[in-house]
């Protein structure tokens, strides 16, 4: 029979919980006051300073954001340059992490320990810039996929995760006549689905967030991602010049303050969206791809 719990465990609970809750609480309600002044008027977030609840409600900041065209083609030009660099990056890192995850092959560990050095040491952002213009890339989509299209980090999980699979499986597909790349995408890959997700969602985050690439790399305007337009938003909002093209010149600039709530509210809701499809799979992945080095 299980014996009645005592005062001090009763109280430890209560504390943790009451702790637990309190730091939730500071990780949710600064992004509920973005979303809230995204919806508010400047007279209100003027008076409040912090707002939850929003009395005087507006959609000025969304009207101004949403008042061309522009707008849409660079969402347009986030969710291509996402997909695909996803795509690409995860059969990149795929091929790599299971050609080092095979005992058999030659020289793997110094190839890994080369992957760990970039970790700690990189050329810089002009040797980075001189190879991609010796590439041909400059004012081209693939500048932003192709420099970032292997991280160091996700190929170190997806390693790990290929090596704590059972050998036997490798050793029956072989007698059973399959080649290498069956074993890959019909055994490896279906058996990997959680830390293939876990990167997968690293590295969507990463595209979907491209900023600093896109400047340096894209001179059209017309190729910019999302993130880039969203910062020629903010900064035409506060009064700098900027590029205006495309959008209303009678519109009504909102508020700075709104302006740069809503872009916050624009840039993240899509991420927020796929997120929790993936997430029965991030911890998983995550821990198991960190087990085996």
């Amino acid at each position: 029979m299980v014996q009645d719990r005592t005062f001090g465990s009763r109280l430890f609970d209560t504390v943790n919980y009451a702790l637990l809750l309190l730091i939730a609480l500071m990780a949710v309600l600064p992004f509920v006051h973005v979303i809230a002044g995204s919806f508010t008027t400047v007279g209100e977030l003027a008076r409040k300073r912090f707002v939850l609840f929003p009395t005087e409600f507006s959609l000025d900041a969304y009207r101004y954001i949403f008042s061309t065209n522009v707008i849409f083609r660079s969402l347009g030009v986030s969710v291509g340059v996402t997909a695909f660099g996803t795509l690409f990056s995860m059969l990149l890192s795929c091929l790599m992490a299971y050609g080092l995850s095979r005992k058999d092959v030659p020289g793997r560990r110094i190839i890994m320990f080369m992957v760990v050095f970039t970790m700690l040491f990189s050329g810089g952002m002009i040797p980075t810039f001189i190879v991609v213009k010796a590439l041909g890339l400059i004012d081209s989509y693939l500048a932003l996929v192709v420099p970032s299209a292997i991280n160091a980090f996700n190929l170190i999980i997806l390693r790990s995760f290929f090596l704590n699979l059972p050998d036997g499986l490798e050793e029956s597909a072989k007698i059973d006549g399959c080649s290498d790349w069956g074993i890959l995408f019909r055994i490896v890959i279906p058996l990997s689905m959680p830390a293939i997700a876990t990167v997968s969602l690293f590295y969507a985050v990463t595209c979907w967030n491209t900023y600093l690439p896109a400047i340096l790399y894209l001179d059209s305007a017309e190729k910019w991602p999302v993130q880039v337009l969203l910062r020629q938003i903010v900064i035409l909002a506060s009064g700098i010049s900027a590029d205006t093209s495309g959008f209303a010149d009678d519109f009504i600039t909102p508020p700075d303050q709104t302006i740069k709530m809503a872009v916050i509210v624009v840039a993240t809701v899509p991420v927020l969206l796929v997120y929790p499809f993936l997430q029965k799979y991030f911890d998983k992945g995550a821990l198991l791809g960190s087990i085996k080095g």
